[in-house]
């Protein structure tokens, strides 16, 4: 496997739970402030929440790293079939992922198992994890990326446009503007103002949301 060029390392965020830091781009997997509550408000509450009434739901996430969001959703999922596709260029080594204290801070019945479960799954298989969340991690990046179902929640956790500004480019939101089914939503920690030009000019209808704690605003956008 090619050795992951970015040497994250962990640290503690404001809500007790881990964090990585990747100081050759100045930045972190997750918020600083709070790793879980951020993941918690922005993909959970604001994403995959507002399509609960759905029982079939296929998401995309951009971005798996260390596997938190796909843990909070598969929580969630109970009530619904998930296909959860997700798309990493650079998957963390065990002697990182084992360390996360994700499973000590976040409640619910066999989160440990179903934590060791994602990480352990194949790459580029379709695995049910659970009886209502499928997951399908592939090893590629959003440019690459091809034969995808109609999709309708994108999680869109890339790094900030400072940090890998090539996914944060016009081109990214008519790709996924054309991937996703009508009634789609994409949420988003970013809120800069030519992100959401580019979102709409791509199709998108844009909403400025209240933020997580610590962050003012976020975006999400829905395909008509």
């Amino acid at each position: 496997m090619e050795k992951d060029p970015l040497k994250p390392t962990i640290i503690e965020s404001g809500d007790g739970s881990h964090t990585l830091r990747v100081d050759s781009l100045n930045e972190h997997y997750h918020s600083h402030k709070g790793a879980v509550q951020e993941s918690e408000y922005v993909f959970l509450k604001m994403g995959f929440e507002s399509l609960k009434v759905k029982a079939n739901i296929t998401l995309l996430e951009v971005g798996f790293g260390t596997g938190l969001n796909a843990l909070l959703t598969a929580l969630k999922a109970q009530r619904n079939q998930v296909h959860y596709i997700t798309l990493e260029t650079y998957p963390l080594p065990v002697d990182i992922t084992s360390r996360l204290n994700y499973v000590e801070r976040i409640h619910g019945e066999g989160v440990n198992r179903l934590f060791q479960d994602m990480h352990a799954s194949a790459w580029e298989q379709k695995i049910q994890i659970t009886e209502g969340f499928t997951l399908e991690k592939r090893r590629c990046s959003l440019q690459a990326v091809e034969a995808l179902p109609p999709i309708d929640i994108v999680y869109y956790d890339a790094f900030a446009p400072h940090a890998q500004p090539e996914l944060w480019e016009p081109a990214i939101w008519a790709k996924l503007h054309a991937c996703m089914a009508s009634g789609g939503i994409l949420v988003t920690y970013c809120a800069k103002g030519q992100v959401r030009r580019d979102m709409q000019a791509a199709g998108f209808l844009v909403e400025r949301l209240e933020g997580p704690p610590g962050k003012r605003e976020m975006l999400r956008a829905t395909k008509p």
